[in-house]
């Protein structure tokens, strides 16, 4: 219980800490507990779902994906259309009258080509990969702007929407870099009030957004985490309004509190074990193999999960786009079959490996990496097992500096812009994987606008995937949210919380 009382005072401590460096109490407020860092002021130098999410509800983006009715929806842009007669020509119509955060000026084509080429260049953009397809653009007048690609890319707006993060040209030409803690204005209907690095943002109502609420919260103050208990003992205590991330076995307690709900979604964030072949012994399809045999995956969901995950066979699972069951090889729990390709691969008396994986990330991410250790080592591999800090950890991944390690990747939806990302041929460094079939394929399917024709060659890219191994896909997991009874909130699978969506009772 003193445990529980000092984890709800730090809370208490840290956000009122927030507020009295940020301006008043507003006249209403909503406080969110989240597992993911804070890390600057920066929008294009990180690439989690979570700062995409805060991003786009600030600076603001062009569209979302709403899964609830699987429909891209429009944000800054209006609407958008593809050429006729160039699939290489993309259109978009911005909306009229999108005034900036405090000073007012017009949003106009401009800033989202200003966007683009930040994007691009900006030394510190970790989102260079969302925009690889786009080659150039043109503004057509105040509100409409064309996007060229060097390829037809039937898949485009997966790759930028929700991702580009639309800054004013005028700010950066005034400010440079220094523009993002100078002058952090967007066109969203929330605006940046206060961020404190690896601990908390704070967000207040853009009050001029179209469509805004009087019942929509004044203030958002998104609170860095990351221990399961302190963020339930917050949500309890009435400290926090949300809780992201609650793990299978503590949703009893949240259930008991009369004053919260729990709320589930399912995930559209796929885990997976990843393989860098420019290490050793990863450069052996064998032994990437023997890993994917080695792992009872459905005895982790059923133990350090209680049944609140989907097994995956293959990148995407049910409900996302191109999913298709027909994937293979499906890597069943095989330990034998695993021995012998270790030893097929020229380990007959095992291999040593380093495994990383980051703590508090993702829902249970110790306990069921710590549950895949014994089961390698029951077949020969000797693991030395490493749980770092995700602010340690990250960015390595991005370098390509790590070798074996357990991963997530939020909002796939439509998969084409996550396996680019991870393993194309020169799209990030993150696996350093190259296969010109694989890089055959995603070209041909970026470029096929029929549906059916397109599942058909994501299909390929699956099974080629699944043949290859770079990484095992493991599972998606459940989404739980503690949500206090004060407020109307309905989370979705693709993890973004957006204050529009947030009512006060």
């Amino acid at each position: 219980m003193i445990q529980k009382r000092i984890a709800g005072w730090a809370i208490s401590a840290l956000l009122s800490a927030g507020l009295a460096a940020s301006g008043a109490m507003a006249a209403s407020e909503v406080r969110i507990g989240v597992v993911n860092d804070y890390a600057g002021w920066n929008p294009y130098a990180d690439s989690t779902a979570q700062m995409y999410m805060t991003w786009c509800q600030t600076y603001g983006c062009l569209g979302t994906y709403d899964t609830r009715d699987g429909e891209y929806k429009p944000l800054l842009a209006e609407r958008w259309e593809v050429s006729k007669t160039n699939p290489n020509e993309w259109t978009f119509y911005l909306r009229k009258g999108i005034k900036r955060h405090v000073d007012g000026k017009e949003l106009t084509a401009e800033d989202v080509a200003h966007s683009l080429w930040r994007n691009k260049n900006d030394k510190r953009s970790a989102q260079k990969q969302n925009t690889a397809d786009v080659t150039s653009w043109k503004v057509v007048d105040k509100y409409t702007i064309k996007f060229i690609t060097k390829k037809p890319t039937a898949p485009l707006l997966s790759f930028i929407f929700d991702r580009l993060i639309i800054t004013g040209k005028d700010l950066y030409d005034k400010h440079g870099a220094g523009a993002d803690r100078k002058a952090p204005w967007g066109y969203g209907p929330y605006m940046v009030k206060d961020i404190v690095v690896g601990q908390r943002m704070v967000l207040e109502k853009n009050n001029n957004w179209p469509g805004i609420k009087k019942s929509n919260p004044d203030r958002i103050i998104f609170k860095r985490i990351k221990e399961d208990e302190a963020r339930i003992t917050g949500l309890l205590n009435g400290e926090l309004h949300i809780a992201q991330a609650i793990p299978p076995h503590l949703l009893n307690r949240v259930r008991s509190k009369s004053g919260v709900a729990v709320k589930e979604t399912s995930s559209v964030e796929v885990m997976f074990l990843a393989m860098n072949k420019t290490f050793k012994p990863w450069d052996n399809k064998k032994v990437r193999q023997a890993v994917a045999y080695a792992i009872d995956r459905q005895a982790i969901v059923n133990s350090i999960f209680q049944g609140g995950a989907s097994l995956l066979h293959g990148p995407v699972g049910p409900g996302q786009y191109g999913y298709t069951a027909n994937v293979t090889p499906k890597y069943d729990y095989n330990p034998a079959k695993a021995k012998q390709l270790l030893k097929e691969a020229g380990y007959p008396n095992g291999v040593a490996i380093e495994f990383h994986t980051a703590t508090g990330r993702y829902i249970n991410d110790r306990q069921s990496s710590q549950a895949i250790v014994p089961m390698l080592e029951a077949v020969g591999f000797k693991v030395k097992f490493h749980t770092p800090e995700y602010s340690s950890h990250w960015p390595l991944v991005r370098k390509g500096k790590r070798a074996f390690y357990y991963q997530g990747r939020g909002s796939v939806v439509d998969p084409s812009a996550f396996i680019a990302q991870y393993f194309e041929t020169g799209r990030s460094p993150r696996i350093n994987y190259s296969n010109p079939e694989l890089d055959q394929t995603l070209s041909a399917e970026r470029k096929e606008f029929d549906p059916e024709k397109r599942k058909q060659l994501l299909a390929k890219a699956f099974n080629i995937l699944q043949e290859d191994v770079p990484a095992l896909f493991l599972w998606r997991i459940n989404q739980y949210y503690g949500v206090s009874k004060k407020i109307d909130f309905t989370p979705s699978s693709t993890d973004r919380i957006f204050g529009h969506d947030i009512t006060m009772k």
